[in-house]
């Protein structure tokens, strides 16, 4: 495996077993078997042991608290032989919710059900996504995905009618008109774009303060990786970009993105910023980004753990792109 598989989400080897998607028997039988576990969510949270080093939660598939799942569960493959699923806890009220801390960049709210031992909770996966081992990180972002995924393509894309989950998940499929809809991934371009020894960072409107990271958006239908990096930097920050190297990617489920780490190379240095996309950009020397990361730096904060803009950045200051 490549050093560059190793970034968060990615590299845990999970046998999504897929020939048994197709086949509700095979279904059934995974769901009796007795090694079966299935991981929970709520709101797009996983259920976790918090106490470190933390760990995502497998239960039986006769657990009481599978008694508030909203939808069928979705068959995520195998993990040492044995079945995993995820269902969708999303229909229970916790007590004593907190409403704004809900939906925040990086929610630090987490909700306990009655049915759990108290340091077993659900937890933003942005936030403790780095707490993770890449098995537990892998399952805990395919499940987000997939259920976000379902929770806003409940209805036909031809005909609108209300569609039914099939395949163990992994489809949905219109009763009126027959139509099969896939899981839909949005692949987005971020990249490391370098001038001699400075890269090129910005930041979003309504970012936590100094905060900075790498530039990304959107490949447009149509595009290559390497003509989607052009455009962006250039629409963006007012640079043109050469020469672009693929580097690395990251399932990034929020909601549902594959992120594709690119290696850019300036031919101008000017930055002209667009105010609707980002709010600044700059040149950071390499000198600089060390005292950065090392959290030195008086008023830029170093990208988050976890994300692959820190995984880039990192791996930039060791010369160790690969």
């Amino acid at each position: 495996m490549r050093h560059a598989e190793t970034v968060t989400f990615g590299g845990s080897g999970l046998d999504r077993a897929g020939e048994l998607r197709a086949d509700p028997a095979a279904l059934a039988d995974a769901a009796a078997d007795p090694a079966a576990r299935t991981i929970l969510l709520w709101q797009g949270k996983p259920l976790i042991s918090k106490t470190r080093p933390a760990a995502l939660l497998r239960v039986p598939l006769d657990h009481p608290a599978l008694a508030d799942a909203a939808a069928s569960p979705v068959f995520l493959g195998r993990e040492d032989g044995a079945p995993r699923f995820a269902h969708d806890l999303s229909g229970w009220t916790p007590v004593d919710i907190d409403n704004a801390q809900l939906g925040a960049f990086l929610d630090p709210s987490e909700q306990h059900h009655p049915a759990f031992a108290p340091n077993e909770v659900f937890a933003e996966l942005r936030r403790i996504m780095t707490w993770l081992t890449p098995r537990d990180a892998e399952l805990a972002a395919t499940a987000k995905a997939i259920f976000g995924w379902h929770e806003s393509h409940r209805f036909c894309a031809r005909c609108g009618a209300a569609s039914d989950m099939g395949q163990g998940g992994w489809q949905r499929i219109c009763p009126t008109c027959g139509a099969h809809h896939f899981p839909r991934t949005d692949p987005v371009v971020i990249m490391l774009i370098t001038h001699g020894n400075s890269v090129l960072m910005g930041r979003s409107p309504g970012w936590p303060e100094g905060m900075f990271s790498l530039l990304a958006g959107f490949v447009e239908p149509g595009e290559t990786l390497e003509a989607a990096v052009r455009r962006e930097v250039f629409e963006e920050a007012g640079v043109r970009v050469g020469a672009v190297d693929y580097l690395s990617s990251q399932p990034w489920p929020f909601p549902a993105s594959l992120m594709f780490g690119c290696r850019g190379i300036a031919t101008s240095r000017e930055i002209t910023i667009d105010p609707v996309e980002i709010e600044a950009a700059m040149w950071v020397s390499r000198e600089e980004m060390m005292h950065i990361f090392a959290g030195e730096h008086p008023t830029i904060l170093p990208a988050r753990k976890g994300a692959i803009a820190h995984f880039l950045l990192e791996n930039w200051l060791a010369d160790t792109l690969d």
